[in-house]
């Protein structure tokens, strides 16, 4: 198992390029499924989620050409249902919680689809209610096989609906806007999420011949048409890694410029980062964060202890919410950082007070975060990665401390972040992987 040797103290300086969109890329490859004609997807990240999800399609019998790591071509022209029912499936769909995204796609074109018990981060619990729920309003008819862990669906006589969504999940409004394009009739889904990535997929599938009404709302309305045609897709950069890389340089009181960082796609994340008191300079569609000695927490205005929390889109995304935790640390103030959406997610705080912060894990959802204000530095420690986000979290914290730090389980970070220690060293950080 691999891990970084970390040297921490140094402060960056350089520009940085952020990756395509892991979800969104999840989604959008998913789709190609939905058409026998091609589709070219550009700036996909080279990152294990997503390339296993390409060679998933792949032994599906989906065609695919990749001229350079970012783009791919694909045609899914002699998809081979039956493999939906194989132990290979099963067990490389069970690594990967996108695959469950293939499942609208093929009840959209072939009227059946199968889903493997989901991987995916160690996060707390992701239950499928919201997809399965919403097939079934389509008239899909789920059977669950206890035996072997996966659900079996019957959509041959899928019909439009109209549905309440229990929450607005990203993945789950996904996949039923995908399975509603070529249902007969009109599909009306209410409390949908609305997040970028889906404007992003449906608007793909409008190019492909959808029809597809209120994007950007909680309102979707989508009309089934008989086929879907080609296209061509080019993947937002990832809100994630921008938002990575502007408490990358807060912590390390570097200088970096964050290039083509998609800023009409970030919603409240400047935002918050400036409600923990960092200096942003936009400009075009670059950020630049300047070097920053200290970082003072913007108090209510009443002057109490300010509270940070997840919400569904255009809320704040529950991804940098570790981020903005590692951030904290060092700021000058305190914050109260409110996990909503998971319940295992703030877990990794114990190995930050391990390094030093000063942090009360209230319960699992809540951490209460009291600033070290630079009068002390986090210490280098060894640790292990529990999951994608709080492995970056980790590793900036890292970063930041004095002396040397080992991360462990880095194929947690790799699942998500693409040649994350390269793109680093070129900025003059001291990461190396080791064995």
């Amino acid at each position: 198992m691999s891990a970084f040797e970390v040297e921490g103290g140094k402060k960056l300086k350089g520009e940085i390029v952020p990756q395509g969109a892991k979800n969104e890329a999840l989604q959008i490859i998913s789709a190609v499924l939905l058409t026998a004609e091609t589709v070219k997807v550009t700036n996909i990240p080279d990152i294990l989620d997503v390339n296993l999800l390409i060679e998933l399609l792949s032994e599906m019998g989906v065609t695919i050409e990749r001229p350079s790591r970012d783009t791919c071509i694909f045609t899914a022209d002699n998809v081979d249902v039956d493999y939906l029912q194989s132990e290979a499936f099963r067990q490389k769909g069970g690594r990967l919680r996108g695959s469950v995204m293939i499942a609208g796609p093929m009840l959209a074109r072939f009227g059946k689809a199968f889903i493997p018990r989901p991987g995916g981060d160690k996060i707390g619990r992701r239950p499928l209610d919201t997809h399965i729920i919403g097939f079934e309003k389509l008239g899909v008819k789920p059977d669950y096989n206890t035996g072997d862990n996966y659900f079996i669906l019957d959509g041959k006589d899928m019909k439009g609906s109209y549905m309440l969504l229990n929450e607005p999940s990203v993945t789950g409004t996904a996949n039923i806007v995908m399975a509603a394009s070529m249902a007969e009739g009109t599909t009306t889904i209410y409390n949908a999420a609305c997040e970028p990535y889906i404007q992003q997929l449906c608007g793909m599938l409008n190019r492909m011949g959808a029809r597809i009404s209120g994007i950007g709302s909680n309102l979707l309305t989508i009309e089934g048409v008989d086929r879907l045609g080609g296209t061509e897709h080019r993947l937002l950069p990832d809100m994630i890694e921008v938002g990575s890389f502007i408490g990358l340089a807060a912590m390390t009181q570097s200088a970096i410029t964050i290039r083509s960082a998609g800023l009409d796609h970030l919603g409240q994340i400047p935002d918050k980062f400036r409600q923990m008191g960092i200096a942003l300079v936009l400009e075009g569609d670059d950020i630049i964060v300047p070097e920053q000695e200290l970082y003072t927490i913007q108090g209510n205005l009443d002057g109490s202890i300010p509270t940070i929390y997840d919400h569904p889109w255009p809320g704040f995304t529950p991804d940098l919410l570790s981020i903005l935790l590692v951030v904290a640390t060092q700021a000058s103030g305190s914050v109260l950082i409110h996990q909503k959406m998971f319940e295992s997610r703030l877990f990794f705080t114990d190995k930050l007070m391990d390094m030093g912060a000063q942090i009360i894990l209230c319960d699992p959802h809540r951490a209460a975060v009291v600033g070290l204000a630079r009068q002390r530095r986090l210490r280098g420690i060894t640790m292990s990665s529990p999951d994608i986000r709080a492995g970056v979290a980790l590793l900036i914290a890292a970063l930041s401390a004095e002396g040397r730090s080992v991360i462990q389980n880095i194929e947690q970070i790799d699942r998500g972040y693409q040649y994350i220690d390269e793109r680093l060293r070129r900025l003059g950080a001291s990461v190396r992987r080791v064995n």
